[in-house]
């Protein structure tokens, strides 16, 4: 065997009880289980000492934003030293692929607050498997930091074949998204994202999304939205999804066009003062849909402020044209006023039908150095040194940084987190934003946040179940037939950590420090931390769908 992993405590993805095995890895699979009393121990070139510290399969981050630092970072330490060994790109409906020169030129101004303009990347791909492809030649063909799966991005898709329009799609356009889609799933995507808060995206009805979803169901993948609300209409929305991916018509709905697609519900939550412990609205409309026949899973991080950029607090009337569009509109006092009024009055669908708090917004990043001094502060907070209303600010920061800030948003729940972390079909996932000089702590910690406070410190779950959630319920959804558990043939893609110590390390003070507890990650058999510390092993690849028609 290349390597025999000593007396480890294994927590094998499946929820149940932990047992003492020695753990043989070949070839970048696990080549054999040990258990005390079954005939002699295997032996290898390595060995690895676990006494006292737990082995799991490696965690899969469900909701990733790393779809280029991936490209520009292989240390990656952010996730691989949470012991994430597989991310999911792609998300809320805006990524780089499928595009075309018009489109990768707009999504890069779009979501420069989440990735950076890419100004440092090479984009020589356009389609969904060239960027795969592009992920397994990176860095002189060694691959990346860990690995990645992709989800089509709806709003991408849209921004393509439509534009920035907020109208319906013509027969024509939308049968140039079904193409896309199509294609990209036949390429290795592992389903279909939206961002139903963000233009272009948000202007699809629930008709284009059923014939775009399926599409995704056709080839066996599954539909990821973020909702059209987390706020005031956020049961509403968490339906309107349910009901649009339905497997088939409830009796007596006729010949409704149900899309039949596995749905997964990206950072499923209750936020705002209005869903203040309505958690458990949210899981009885799953439950009745799980029981009806429905195929839904969900994904949450471990803390209650969300982060995003601000402009998408924008009403979505704001956003038509695309972002140079939205610049002008800022520019005029009329319009800028109208917009003041939808956002601080009416509550904008950008900011989840719920008036603006000015002071639950924090800057956590800016594109322009001459912005530093607002962040992490909110922006109450600034305009309150400058002696000016707070959209003052707000509108300023939109305007001179070019729409690049991100914010932090103080409007979660933690009596919701908690409720929503222990159902049967859920999921973690980071939604990590790696730009900004004040991140969210998410991005660094949401996987040792959930093992260290959720499991050690508040008994939310056990750590047989917590496991399960990181490991084995995502790569069902993934459909990976050989991931997600610590058995004999399933890829080396492993976690040994302290159950004791293993602790985020990053807080909304220090967002980048790493965590503790996690002395190994290894991927496909190969280490990529090793006591603790980053190796410069790129064992990544990308982790295609089956793309079956």
């Amino acid at each position: 065997m290349d390597l025999v992993i000593r007396d480890a405590t294994v927590i094998d993805g499946t929820a149940t009880p932990a047992y003492r095995a020695d753990v043989a890895l070949d070839n970048g699979r696990i080549a054999a289980i040990h258990r005390e009393g079954d005939g002699p121990r295997p032996t290898a070139h390595r060995t690895l000492d676990a006494d006292g510290l737990a082995l799991s399969p490696g965690f899969i981050d469900m909701h990733a934003h790393s779809d280029l630092a991936l490209l520009r970072d292989p240390d990656h330490s952010a996730k691989a030293a949470q012991g994430v060994t597989l991310e999911v790109l792609g998300q809320d409906g805006l990524s780089y692929a499928p595009v075309d020169d018009r489109t990768l030129t707009a999504v890069r101004r779009t979501i420069t607050g989440w990735n950076g303009d890419g100004s440092d990347i090479d984009f020589d791909w356009r389609t969904v498997g060239e960027y795969l492809d592009r992920l397994d030649r990176n860095f002189g063909g060694q691959g990346i930091a860990v690995n990645a799966a992709y989800l089509i991005p709806q709003g991408t898709v849209r921004m393509y074949a439509v534009g920035w329009d907020d109208r319906p799609a013509t027969p024509a356009e939308l049968a140039r998204m079904k193409e896309l889609v199509a294609q990209g799933m036949a390429e290795g995507a592992v389903g279909m994202s939206s961002g139903l808060t963000y233009t272009p995206g948000m202007y699809a009805d629930d008709a284009e999304l059923t014939e775009l979803c399926r599409v995704v169901a056709a080839h066996g993948g599954y539909y990821c939205p973020h909702h059209r609300s987390y706020g005031a209409g956020a049961l509403a929305a968490y339906e309107e999804m349910v009901e649009l991916t339905r497997p088939r018509a409830p009796k007596g709905a006729g010949e409704a066009p149900f899309a039949g697609c596995a749905l997964h519900l990206a950072h499923a939550t209750m936020n705002f003062g209005v869903n203040k412990g309505k958690a458990p609205d949210l899981l009885a409309l799953l439950d009745d849909a799980l029981d009806a026949g429905a195929d839904i899973s969900l994904d949450t991080y471990p803390y209650t402020p969300g982060c995003t950029t601000l402009v998408a607090m924008l009403p979505s009337w704001a956003g038509e044209g695309g972002p140079e569009s939205v610049l002008g509109r800022l520019a005029d006092d009329a319009t800028a006023e109208r917009i003041r009024h939808h956002l601080e009055v009416l509550g904008s669908d950008g900011c989840h039908g719920v008036p603006i708090e000015w002071d639950t917004i924090e800057i956590s990043g800016v594109g322009s150095p001459s912005l530093a001094g607002h962040v992490g502060r909110t922006v109450a907070e600034s305009a309150r040194l400058r002696g000016e209303a707070p959209w003052v600010t707000a509108r300023r920061l939109l305007v001179e940084d070019r729409l690049g800030s991100t914010i932090l948003q103080h409007v979660g729940h933690e009596e919701n987190v908690r409720q929503i972390m222990r159902h049967r079909v859920h999921t973690g996932g980071s939604d990590g934003i790696l730009q900004g000089d004040k991140p969210h702590p998410r991005a660094y910690g949401t996987f040792p946040q959930y093992l260290g406070r959720y499991v050690r410190e508040l008994g939310v779950l056990t750590l047989e179940e917590c496991v399960a959630h990181l490991t084995s319920r995502p790569a069902a959804r993934l459909r990976l037939p050989d991931r997600g558990l610590v058995r004999v043939g399933y890829r080396a893609d492993l976690v040994l950590f302290d159950p004791r110590t293993v602790a985020a390390g990053s807080t909304f003070e220090t967002p980048r420090a790493l965590p503790t507890g996690i002395p190994h990650v290894l991927i496909d058999g190969r280490p990529v931390i090793e006591d603790g510390k980053r190796t410069s092993v790129l064992a990544g690849k990308a982790v295609r769908g089956a793309g079956r028609a």
